[in-house]
C-alpha cells in the first residue's frame, strides 16, 4: 500500500528529530575531545538549524469558488471530523492565509488589517511588528471554536470607490477586473490583508506550511505573494473546476503568476476539482471516466504540461469519506491520487535535496576534523621518534635537544607575522564583499529603481529600468566572485608555504560558487516581469503600488544576498579555523616536547615512561578517528538515522 503524504511527512519529521539529536551528541563529543573550534561549532549549528527549520510549503492557488479550502480540509484536517477552514458556497478565503507552527508563539490567528496597504511597508516588514496584527487565541482541542475563529479570514467590509482604488481593488482602466457595486455604490473588499494561523497540528509541527491564496485580483495586488511566497513553495496546487476546465481567469493566473519563475512547471500540480458534478446517473461509469480523461488531456494541452501533472478529484467527497470512514467513496473521490503525487513526487524530492545537502555538510565536517586529528597523530609520531633517538644518549645531548626545540619554537613564532599580513588582506577583501552585497548598497539600488518607476508619464521604459537594475545586481555578484577567487589564491599560496616550511597539512576549501544565487536572482527578476506588462501599466502609475512592488523586491533580494554572505563568511571562517587549529596543535606540540625533555632531565627513567605514554596516546587517537567515522556515518546513513539513538557516547 502506498504511503500517504501525511505519513511521509511524519516519517520525515522523525528523521529530522533523530538527526538533530545525533548532531547534538556529535557536538558534545567533539567539545569533550577539544575538536570543536568556532568555525566547526558554527557549521554544526547551521546544519542543525537547516534541518530543524526545514519547511515544506504547499501553496493552493485558484480563482474563487474552486474548492481550495475544502481541499485543504480534505487532505490535512479530516482528522478533526469536520471542516476547519471555511468552505461554504461562494467566496470564503478573502485574504492570503498561511498556516504553520511556531513553538515560540501560542496557538492563535493573526490578521493584518487591509489598511496597511496604504503604508509603504512590505509584508515581510509587517511580520516583524506583531502588535499591528489583530490576534485571536485558538483552542486546538476544540474543533468547533477553531473553525469559528478561522471564519474570520472570510470577513469583508464595504468602502467607496476611491477607498477601493487606493487599496488596489478598483481599476477604472480595466472594467473586467472591477468588483461589483452594491445599491449604495459601495465596493466589497476583504477586511484583512493577510492571515497567519499558528496551531500545533501534527503535520504543521513536522514543518508543513500551507498557503491558501484568494483569486487573481488579490494575487496581482500583493506583489510579495508571487515574488516571495509562491516561489518558495515546494508544491503549488493549481485548482480548476472539473466541469468548466480552464477558464480565461484561470489561464491569466497560470500565465502571469505560476510559470513566470525559473522553476517552470515541474513543481506544479493541476487539480480538476469537483468531479462529483460529472457523476451523472444517466451516464455509465465508463462514459464519466472518458469525460474526465478528455478534460485532463485538454487541460494539460492548454497549460503546456505533462498529462501526469493533471489530477481529477472530488475534495468534498474525499472529506466526507474520511470523516465517515467510507473507503469506497474515498477511492471514488480520487483524493488518494493527489496525496500520492504530493508525497511520492514533490515531498520526496524536497527530502532528497535536504539530505544531500546535509550529507555534504557532514562529509566536509568529517574531512576537516579528520585533518585536525591527523595533525595530532603526526606530531605525536614525530615526538615519539625524537625521544626514541635520545635513548642511550648522555645529558649534553638532551640539553642540546632542548635548545634546538626552543629555537624551532622561536622561528615558528616569527613566521606568525606573515600569517597576520595575509589575514589582514583577506579581512579587507571580505569587508569589500559585505559592502557590495550588504543592505546599504541594495537600498541605494532600490531607491534608484523607485525613482525611475515613479517618474511622470507612461511607464514605457519600465522593463528596461528593471533589466538594468538586475544587470547591476548580477555584476555585483561577478565582482564578489572575483574577490573570493583572489582570497582563495592568497590562502592557497600561504597554505602551500606553511605546509612546506612547517609540515602542516592545510587544504584550501573550494571557494563558494555564486552561480546558485545568480539563478535565484533570475527567478526574482522573472517573477517580477508579470507586473511590468501592459496590463499593469495603470497600477504602475500609482506610487503606493510601485513602492510595495520595490519593497517586495528588496526583501527577496536581501534574503538572497544574506544567504550568499553567510556562505562566504563561513567559508572564510573555515579556512581561518583550519589554520588556527594547526597552529594551536603545533604550539601544544612544542609545549609537550619541552615538558618531555624536562622530565627526562629530572629522572633517568623518565624517557621510557614518556615513550610508553606516547604509545597510549597513539591508541587514543586511533579510537578518536574510529569514533568520528562512526558518529558521522550515523548522520549520513538514512537507514542508520532511523535507528534508536544511543545516548552513551564515549
Amino acid at each position: 500500500m502506498a504511503t500517504s503524504f501525511n505519513e511521509q511527512l511524519d516519517q520525515h519529521g522523525a528523521w529530522r528529530r533523530a538527526f538533530a539529536l545525533r548532531l547534538k551528541l556529535l557536538s558534545e563529543w567533539m567539545a569533550d575531545h577539544e575538536l570543536l573550534d568556532s568555525a566547526t561549532r558554527e557549521r554544526l549549528q547551521r546544519l542543525e538549524a537547516q534541518v530543524r527549520a526545514d519547511k515544506v510549503m504547499v501553496a493552493f492557488v485558484a480563482e474563487f469558488s474552486r474548492g481550495k479550502s475544502e481541499m485543504i480540509n480534505a487532505i490535512f484536517f479530516a482528522g478533526y471530523g469536520r471542516r476547519i477552514m471555511p468552505a461554504s458556497a461562494g467566496r470564503t478565503t478573502m485574504c492570503p492565509t498561511e498556516m504553520g507552527y511556531d513553538a515560540e508563539v501560542p496557538p492563535c490567528l493573526r490578521l493584518l488589517p487591509i489598511e496597511t496597504r496604504l503604508q509603504p511597508q512590505a509584508l515581510m516588514e509587517w511580520r516583524m511588528v506583531p502588535e499591528k496584527w489583530h490576534r485571536v487565541d485558538l483552542d486546538v482541542h476544540n474543533p468547533k471554536q477553531l473553525a469559528a475563529a478561522l471564519e474570520m479570514v472570510s470577513q469583508t467590509r464595504k468602502v467607496t470607490q476611491e477607498e477601493a482604488r487606493a487599496l488596489g481593488f478598483w481599476q477604472s482602466q480595466t472594467p473586467e477586473d472591477k468588483p461589483l457595486l452594491d445599491a449604495d455604490g459601495l465596493v466589497e473588499i476583504p477586511l484583512w490583508r493577510h492571515a497567519l494561523i499558528n496551531i500545533a497540528h501534527p503535520l504543521l509541527k513536522q514543518g508543513l506550511v500551507i498557503l491558501d491564496t484568494p483569486g487573481l485580483n488579490a494575487i496581482g495586488a500583493e506583489p510579495e505573494l508571487t515574488v516571495s511566497l509562491i516561489p518558495q513553495a515546494q508544491a503549488v496546487i493549481f485548482i480548476l473546476g472539473a466541469d468548466t476546465g480552464v477558464t480565461k481567469s484561470d489561464l491569466d493566473i497560470w500565465r502571469e503568476h505560476l510559470i513566470s519563475d525559473s522553476t517552470g512547471t515541474e513543481a506544479r500540480l493541476v487539480v480538476l476539482n469537483k468531479i462529483d458534478t460529472l457523476w451523472d446517473e444517466l451516464s455509465t461509469p465508463e462514459q464519466i471516466e472518458a469525460q474526465i480523461v478528455r478534460q485532463k488531456a485538454s487541460t494539460a494541452e492548454i497549460l503546456g504540461i505533462r498529462a501526469e501533472q493533471v489530477i481529477a478529484v472530488s475534495a468534498q467527497k474525499g472529506l466526507v469519506a474520511k470523516v465517515n470512514r467510507d473507503a469506497e467513496l474515498l477511492e471514488k473521490s480520487c483524493l488518494g491520487q493527489l496525496e500520492a503525487a504530493l508525497g511520492d513526487g514533490m515531498l520526496l524530492a524536497r527530502q532528497r535535496l535536504l539530505r544531500l545537502a546535509v550529507d555534504k555538510g557532514i562529509s566536509d565536517l568529517r574531512d576537516e576534523t579528520g585533518r585536525a586529528i591527523n595533525v595530532r597523530k603526526r606530531d605525536l609520531t614525530e615526538q615519539k621518534m625524537e625521544l626514541q633517538g635520545l635513548q642511550g644518549k648522555n645529558a649534553s645531548v638532551i640539553k642540546h635537544m632542548r635548545a634546538r626545540i626552543s629555537q624551532e619554537q622561536a622561528d615558528f613564532d616569527l613566521g606568525g607575522a606573515k600569517i597576520h599580513a595575509v589575514r589582514s588582506v583577506n579581512l579587507k577583501l571580505l569587508k569589500e564583499v559585505f559592502g557590495m552585497l550588504g543592505s546599504k548598497a541594495l537600498k541605494a539600488e532600490m531607491q534608484q529603481l523607485t525613482e525611475l518607476l515613479t517618474q511622470k508619464g507612461l511607464k514605457l521604459g519600465v522593463k528596461k529600468a528593471y533589466g538594468e537594475t538586475f544587470e547591476r545586481l548580477r555584476a555585483n555578484f561577478a565582482k564578489v566572485q572575483g574577490l573570493t577567487t583572489e582570497m582563495q589564491t592568497m590562502l592557497s599560496a600561504m597554505f602551500k608555504q606553511l605546509n612546506t616550511e612547517y609540515g602542516f597539512s592545510l587544504q584550501t576549501v573550494a571557494e563558494p560558487d555564486l552561480g546558485f544565487y545568480l539563478k535565484d536572482l533570475e527567478m526574482a527578476e522573472r517573477s517580477h516581469l508579470q507586473y511590468l506588462g501592459i496590463s499593469n501599466v495603470f497600477r504602475l502609475a500609482q506610487p503606493e503600488f510601485v513602492d510595495r512592488l520595490v519593497r517586495a523586491l528588496y526583501s527577496r533580494i536581501r534574503a538572497i544576498n544574506e544567504v550568499a554572505l553567510g556562505e562566504i563568511e563561513l567559508w572564510s571562517k573555515s579556512a581561518a579555523a583550519q589554520l588556527d587549529a594547526q597552529l594551536r596543535e603545533r604550539r601544544r606540540a612544542f609545549a609537550r616536547r619541552m615538558e618531555a625533555i624536562d622530565r627526562i632531565q629530572q629522572a633517568a627513567g623518565g624517557l621510557d615512561d614518556r615513550i610508553q605514554e606516547f604509545d597510549q596516546q597513539e591508541q587514543d587517537i586511533a579510537q578518536l578517528e574510529a569514533k568520528l567515522f562512526e558518529l558521522t556515518s550515523h548522520l549520513m546513513d538514512t537507514e542508520q538515522a532511523k535507528a534508536p539513538v544511543d545516548l552513551e557516547i564515549a
